[in-house]
């Protein structure tokens, strides 16, 4: 098959040099299915946390939360901050 041909093949193991194996597929699956865990965690617990802000009344309602997620991951020296803004209306 040559490089310009329609149909592509992907490898779903790689090796480069001084690397070891590893399976794409199972790695981007694992991956998707730890942010699935993070995702719906994170709503729910955020949901919960804003309503009960507003039963104390502590919120508005009107504002715009700022918000901070950290990401780390041992054995690869992955420490990553992610921020953004919430708005409730």
């Amino acid at each position: 098959m040559s490089i310009n041909s329609p149909v592509a093949v992907r490898s779903t193991n790689f090796l480069e040099k001084g690397q070891r194996m590893m399976n794409e597929d199972t790695f981007n699956g694992e991956v998707r299915k730890f942010l699935k865990k993070v995702g719906v965690t994170s709503q729910q617990e955020l949901e919960k946390a804003v309503r009960e802000a507003l039963a104390e009344g502590t919120v508005a309602g009107t504002e715009r939360l700022k918000a901070r997620m950290k990401l780390e991951v041992e054995g690869v020296n992955l420490d990553l901050t992610i921020e953004g803004e919430i708005a409730l209306s």
